[in-house]
């Protein structure tokens, strides 16, 4: 009995020393995060940095002092977990991505973001993926399956756009912040539904049947995501509208859009859809309908929220892969070809800033033949802006290359090694260099985006002033004023690809109007309840 007793002693020990351990991590690594929003601020002004540059910066350092205290056995206080990044990080911040977006804008240059963010992402997944193939046979770094080079082309076509998105300014160059952030949110959904089609066939024997079936499950993803999201959205909107919980709580208010934004998320892993998607529209919708729904506490409070849960989720991610980068594992088991994976890491670099030209210039130019004002179009400089702004590599790449290359974190594969520690130097060196020129550059290539800014925001938004080059030249003609006020006749390919977005925005705010808001609420459609903390300007509507 003695021995039993002992034994389990010994044993409840282990753990509570374990637990200790945890304990000293978690509060070191909050420590640092507290460290990085103070630092952050401090540096708010600063022409080269930003806030994740800092978080790396101080993951780095802090890598450095653990690998000296460890005796050069780690580098790091938590180890990588997929699902702490994919269930916990990453969704607070794509949604609050869509909660906080600017629908006007964004909605406005659906089609220009859909053609980034969907048809450019394939396009330079083909040429990345076609580049690996030609470079990677030659370097003779290990045998690749045709699974592995199609799962790279998707990890490092996943682009991380946040220090640019940090420089501009929502309010000044609204074109240009909703084309980077949609891109953004929209390469990172088309990255990863990519990579779940790809390691969901079997593409040792790839033939035409195989890729259409590529292709269709990729539809049905896409597709099936954003039916979800919006299904949460309206059912959120939907219970609040009808039930009206801040009569009695609006903690329950506030509790029930977090948890059906989560829920949300989880719905679309359980069936094997893109929880990025999935949250991204689940938040449109939620922002446009249930948060009007709420009463004036609940809007302020879940408005701060989730930027709160964003922006700490991101500054922890910047913070660990900083300190990831130094993990001596990965390191140890490549030490005696460093030349290859300097080779692989160069070679990658060099296929995102082709891939990501090859798609911004000739797509932009499209998207330009169907723009009648000069202030909708893509201007050359705010093309290298937006080609600068996808050139950065972040978190979804990292967790993408630990899924394909690594088991719960470690690799002892010389070729898998290779391939982590080239993604860690494609995301430091993309991030710290790219994203230390970025404020610079922005400043060079938009020094009068106030004066732009003003002239966007006071282009007519009626759905009419499509037509008024039209009705120009008519009535020119008809007055015999042409030659005071000449308006050049659109091309015949500008005529054919020109679609009138904004009267298809007309018709869906009328459709909205007749038949959504009604049913789901929305701003001018909240029931008025005897005794509710009710906005004057609700009040009005009715």
């Amino acid at each position: 009995m003695a021995v039993d007793t002992g034994a389990f002693l010994a044993r409840l020990g282990m753990l509570t020393t374990s637990d200790h351990t945890s304990v000293v991590s978690m509060n070191l690594f909050v420590a640092l995060l507290c460290a990085c929003i103070v630092i952050g601020h401090l540096l708010e002004e600063s022409r080269w940095m930003n806030e994740s540059i800092t978080a790396l910066a101080i993951g780095l350092c802090t890598g450095i002092v653990i690998l000296l205290a460890s005796g050069g056995k780690s580098s790091h206080l938590l180890v990588f977990s997929e699902d702490l990044f994919f269930i916990y990080l990453l969704p607070p911040i794509i949604f609050n991505a869509g909660f906080q977006v600017k629908k006007k804008h964004f909605f406005r240059n659906f089609m220009t973001i859909m053609l980034f963010g969907a048809i450019g992402t394939l396009i330079s997944f083909a040429i990345i993926s076609l580049g690996a193939i030609h470079f990677f046979q030659k370097m003779n770094i290990g045998s690749l399956k045709i699974g592995d080079i199609l799962a790279i082309g998707a990890i490092f076509s996943a682009t991380d756009s946040v220090c640019t998105l940090q420089v501009l300014n929502q309010d000044e160059t609204p074109l240009l912040y909703s084309l980077v952030f949609g891109e953004g949110v929209v390469n990172d959904a088309t990255s990863i539904v990519l990579f779940n089609a790809i390691q969901s066939f079997d593409l040792s024997h790839f033939d035409s049947s195989i890729a259409l079936q590529f292709i269709g499950n990729f539809m049905y993803l896409f597709i099936t995501s954003t039916i979800l999201g919006v299904f949460a959205g309206l059912l959120s909107a939907y219970m609040i509208k009808k039930l009206y919980f801040g009569r009695h709580s609006t903690d329950r208010e506030v509790a029930l859009m977090m948890l059906m934004a989560y829920l949300s998320y989880m719905l679309a892993e359980l069936f094997y859809l893109s929880g990025i998607l999935t949250v991204f529209f689940c938040g449109i919708v939620m922002s446009h309908y249930t948060w009007h729904n709420v009463t004036e506490s609940s809007r302020v409070t879940t408005k701060h929220a989730f930027a709160t849960l964003s922006f700490v989720s991101e500054i922890f991610i910047f913070l660990y892969v900083g300190m990831d980068a130094l993990d001596i594992d990965k390191w140890r088991v490549i030490r005696d070809s460093p030349g290859k994976s300097v080779g692989v890491s160069s070679i990658l670099l060099g296929l995102i800033l082709v891939g990501r030209a090859a798609f911004v210039f000739p797509l932009s130019f499209l998207s330009n033949l169907t723009k009648n004002s000069p202030y909708e179009k893509v201007s050359l400089k705010q093309q290298v802006t937006i080609w600068w702004a996808g050139l950065m590599r972040g978190a979804v790449s990292m967790a993408l290359a630990y899924n394909q290359f690594t088991r719960s974190g470690h690799t002892q594969l010389h070729l898998n090694a290779i391939m982590i520690t080239s993604t860690i130097t494609v995301v430091l060196f993309s991030t710290v260099v790219f994203g230390l020129m970025t404020k610079p550059l922005v400043r060079i290539l938009l020094p009068q985006s106030k004066q732009t800014a003003s002239m966007i925001s006071s282009e007519p938004s009626s759905p009419k002033s499509s037509t008024v080059p039209l009705l120009s030249n008519r009535h020119d003609c008809e007055t015999g004023k042409g030659s005071q006020h000449h308006v050049p006749r659109p091309t015949s390919l500008r005529m054919l690809l020109g679609i009138p977005s904004r009267s298809v925005h007309h018709y869906w705010r009328k459709f909205d109007d007749a038949f959504m808001r009604p049913v789901f609420g929305g701003r001018g459609f909240v029931p008025f309840v005897p005794g509710s903390p009710i906005e004057p300007d609700v009040v009005q509507w009715h």
